[in-house]
């Protein structure tokens, strides 16, 4: 066992000091917000004490070809990203989160999974930055694949502490960290309908795309479509919030059943395009951000059949939100699988970077809101254009559409997500990346 200590916040707070294997395998699920099933998790570690630094999350790779790629991009990742935001890491520790498949012990997944721990400390240790600890945890039991001693790390594993029970949950509990069950749990939020309810929606997104894709086609008829869009969001942010309260279990439910299928159709395919999504972004402070994040909760839920993708657009204004809340586990959870729904969506890509490595939201907050009054100052010495926009407000040309013959890809067939990068890269600001590719069955999308 390694009994190197770890401690667990910077300088100017109360720390909690870790020590060896069980401590740290405590503390995984209060330095996510979340139980991290199937995940790759590395954790840097800063001066003699090994504080805790930047952190990411993979989903394991199934297929091993992948595993020594994948080990490169985040093991040079996550010390790039430190290097960026604080300094160069003294130490990594690396946590393999995964239940046993169906006939498979606790103990044959963690000797599956060892030779992705080995591609780990090797990559790290290619970087000249040591890994410290290597845990695996499954089904409630944890393995070390550091240290070879069979009287402290046997080969049966040893139990996690009970929930509760541990230096680390006294101490998050004191401060208020909640962690919000699994991120198996934390998705299912947002993932795409499976009920009967699905076709209805599929439907209706098919007769709004066949309008809606001529329209955005034309300058004014482009703009006519991003009022529309904005004007039912509005709307439908409105209706959540005069909602009556209902326990969290049955909340999302209470949501679903407030919009209808024509009013999520229009939404979901009005916020492809980007100019119409950056101005719901805007919509991040106050009792505005708790409806907002309901709502693309809720649309990004209808993204169903072959319009899977089109969820990339609510799914990052929800990680957009959460982050801008503070909530950066939901933020995170939200930014893959935007990633995974259409891993060339550039503002999910930026927004990911910037939460993975640790920046202020408040720098692209202060930009929309800077916007939003300039916007509403020109409104004050200009007509209206048509549906209520205005003709002086900023406006790129039309984005090439077309409609896609048959479809693409059904829910079930998602490219892999691209890895989770703590890199730094261009800032999340206004940027964006100029790949403009239709997507979906009949519906015009913006990937930036």
């Amino acid at each position: 066992m390694n009994k190197r200590d770890a401690t667990s916040g910077p300088s100017d707070v109360q720390q909690i000091t870790l020590r060896g294997p069980a401590e740290l395998a405590d503390a995984l699920p209060y330095l996510m917000g979340f139980h991290p099933n199937d995940s790759v998790v590395m954790v840097a570690l800063h001066g003699g004490r090994g504080r805790f630094g930047g952190r990411l999350r993979l989903g394991i790779p199934q297929d091993p070809g992948e595993w020594a790629p994948v080990a490169d991009q985040l093991a040079q990742s996550l010390i790039e990203g430190s290097e960026q935001r604080d300094a160069r890491p003294d130490a990594i520790v690396v946590f393999l989160c995964q239940d046993p498949a169906e006939g498979e012990s606790a103990s044959q997944t963690m000797e599956r999974l060892r030779p992705l721990a080995q591609r780990l400390r090797r990559a790290c240790g290619a970087l000249d930055v040591p890994v410290l600890e290597a845990l695996c945890i499954s089904d409630g039991r944890y393995w070390s694949y550091c240290c070879p001693d069979p009287r402290c790390c046997p080969a049966e594993g040893n139990p996690l502490a009970l929930p509760g029970t541990t230096v680390m949950a006294a101490a998050a509990a004191y401060a208020g960290v909640q962690v919000r069950g699994s991120l198996r749990d934390m998705e299912a939020r947002l993932m795409p309908w499976e009920s009967a309810a699905a076709q209805e929606q599929e439907r209706a997104l098919d007769s709004a795309g066949a309008v809606l894709v001529s329209r955005i086609l034309d300058v004014d008829g482009r703009g006519e479509v991003a009022g529309e869009t904005l004007r039912v969001a509005r709307d439908l942010m409105e209706r959540l919030g005069s909602a009556p309260v209902v326990a969290p279990a049955e909340a999302d439910r209470a949501d679903d059943g407030l919009i209808t299928s024509g009013e999520a159709a229009a939404v979901i395919l009005g916020l492809q395009d980007r100019e119409t999504r950056d101005r719901a972004a805007e919509w991040m402070e106050g009792r505005e951000a708790d409806t907002a994040l309901r709502l693309w909760r809720a649309l990004a839920r209808r993204c169903v059949g072959p319009y899977v993708e089109h969820a990339a657009a609510p799914l990052t204004l929800a990680g957009w939100v959460s982050w801008s809340s503070g909530d950066e586990a939901a933020a995170r959870v939200a930014l893959g699988l935007a990633l995974r729904a259409d891993p060339d969506y550039t503002f999910a890509q930026l927004l990911h970077q910037a939460c993975n490595q640790g920046l202020d939201p408040e720098t692209l907050r202060r930009c929309l809101r800077g916007e939003r009054v300039v916007r509403d100052g020109r409104r004050d010495d200009s007509a209206p254009g048509p549906e209520g926009v205005r003709r002086t407000e900023r406006r790129s040309g039309p984005r090439p559409a077309r409609a896609a013959a048959g479809r693409r890809r059904s829910a079930g067939t998602h490219r892999r997500a691209p890895g989770a990068s703590s890199r730094p890269g261009s800032s999340a600001g206004r940027g964006h990346a100029r790949d403009r590719r239709p997507l979906g069955q009949r519906g015009a999308r913006s990937r930036e």
